[in-house]
């Protein structure tokens, strides 16, 4: 935190050396533009804004919309009052400032004995809904913003529903890959399906603010998807591209635009937003034994409200709705068979549901180990891994090297090519990377590795690998309102319990 106050003021020095010559018009000295901190408290003299004003801009994130209102107070002081010549002050003022102070007509003007400008009602509502953009993208980008949870692999940590706070300076803020975007919409214009509500044609690289702390075990954290890099306009997320390419072929994919749509390629900011449970961290050693996280050869805590599908036997009878009801048991139902269900689990329910004198037994559905499903990651058969039984597997740790060979290269190999940028090649079972042959790779990120507390209906890192650390967004605080679609006589209702608790 003490970073942040030092450097957003110390970075305010940059676009403040630009106004020198304004400073000179105002009767102070150029040089004062040079000091940091100090030139702050000369700036505000200028416009003639109260100090608490220098307060504010000791507050992360705040300051930055503090000072956008400084630049343009600065440019009323020189009769600026238009939208556009106010536009240009706080987008461009490393061209602006200068401009006005060598321009000798330019002429400061004391604000208090500025004339009063009379804004008609149309620019008054101009004025007040840019200010609100401003204010809200600024929130929105550097400290909070709202999320839904629209998938039931959280539960019943996270209900479908559920609406979230999420803190971006919980692991600090990002600078968004693609600043000049449509306000408040993600990465689609909205009424279209494919039309990018963002312009690449200035695209800034990964930066990270410092922010309170590092993502920990069970945190609850909101991150770009890592397998969203390219979608299918029908399919979006909900069936991962690569998934489509592997099953139909890329060339079927890409020309088919009946049956797949546009096939689209996103920056990291603009790529869909997950929540999962942050379980593998950084130099961690992951490996899932029937059901059982192990990290580093130990047991992993688990989510208090952990879930797996079950299978349950009756004597013939069905579950009474209103017993499903009181253990909140929301997914699942009968099979083909009768006194045969699967439901969704927590180990409270289950116990409860076993006590049942009409049930026989609950059995967990579990993969065996050995048995391989090749929509898991690494997607090789040389790793014979399941959602049940799964590494062990190391998640590379920003500046150690991993050991590579012609076998764990498919573990790392996206990491090295898509997420870090890199030339890969494999001739002869020998490995090259940017040309030159070698038998180790030292990451430039963090990775992690993300699931969900519904483990038996979570589309996460056993699915698609790591997560790298620019895909982090934030994490997930408070829920500020729940909804839920059955019930209620409109069809949904506000789950009252939920409104402003925690995320745990």
């Amino acid at each position: 935190m003490l970073e942040l106050i030092v450097l957003l003021p110390l970075s305010f020095t940059i676009p403040t050396i630009f106004a020198w010559g304004l400073f000179e018009k105002a009767g102070r000295k150029g040089w004062e533009t040079l000091v940091p901190f100090y030139n702050l408290y000369v700036f505000l003299k200028i416009i003639k804004k109260p100090m608490w004003w220098y307060l504010l801009l000791l507050f992360p994130f705040i300051n930055v919309f503090v000072y956008l209102l400084m630049l343009v107070e600065l440019a009323k002081c020189f009769g600026k009052f238009s939208l556009g010549e106010q536009f240009m002050a706080v987008v461009l003022p490393f061209f602006y400032l200068p401009y006005l102070g060598l321009k000798k007509s330019e002429v400061y003007v004391d604000p208090d004995k500025r004339p009063e400008i009379n804004k008609g009602i149309i620019r008054e509502w101009v004025d007040a809904i840019i200010f609100a953009v401003v204010a809200a993208t600024i929130i929105r980008t550097f400290l909070l913003e709202a999320y839904t949870i629209p998938t039931s692999s959280m539960e019943k940590s996270l209900l479908v529903g559920d609406y979230l706070f999420v803190s971006k300076i919980a692991y600090g803020p990002k600078v968004p890959n693609t600043p000049l975007s449509f306000p408040f919409v993600h990465h689609t214009m909205p009424l279209t399906t494919s039309a990018k509500s963002y312009v690449e044609w200035i695209h800034l690289p990964y930066y990270r603010f410092p922010g309170f702390g590092q993502v920990e075990h069970n945190d609850a954290v909101v991150f770009n998807y890592p397998a969203g890099d390219t979608v299918s306009t029908r399919f979006q997320s909900n069936v991962s591209y690569y998934t489509l390419v592997k099953e139909y072929g890329r060339k079927r994919v890409w020309t088919d635009k009946r049956n797949f749509g546009e096939i689209v390629v996103r920056p990291v900011d603009k790529r869909e937003n997950y929540v999962k449970r942050g379980i593998g961290m950084p130099g961690d050693t992951l490996q899932i034994i029937d059901r059982q996280v192990y990290l580093n050869g130990k047991k992993a805590v688990n989510p208090e409200k952990l879930q797996y599908q079950y299978n349950l036997t009756t004597d013939g009878s069905s579950i009474n709705p209103k017993i499903l009801e009181r253990l909140d048991i929301t997914e699942g139902g009968s099979t083909n068979v009768p006194g045969r269900f699967v439901y969704v689990l927590t180990e409270e329910a289950k116990n409860a549901l076993e006590r049942l004198p009409i049930v026989k037994s609950v059995e967990v559905l579990n993969e065996e180990e050995g048995k391989w499903y090749p929509e898991i990651f690494p997607f090789d058969s040389a790793y014979k891994w399941n959602r049940d039984n799964f590494g062990p597997l190391y998640i590379p740790r920003k500046g150690i090297p991993i050991r590579l060979n012609a076998k764990n290269i498919v573990l790392y190999n996206r990491l090295i090519r898509t997420y870090e940028g890199n030339e890969l090649q494999v001739k002869g079972g020998k490995i090259f990377i940017n040309g030159k042959e070698t038998d180790s790779y030292t990451p430039r990120m963090d990775y992690y590795w993300m699931m969900g507390d519904n483990r038996h209906n979570s589309a996460d890192s056993r699915y698609w690998g790591f997560v790298p650390e620019d895909h982090i967004v934030g994490k997930a605080e408070f829920i500020w309102l729940s909804i839920s679609d059955n019930g209620g006589p409109l069809g949904w209702k506000i789950r009252w319990n939920r409104l402003f608790s925690l995320v745990h």
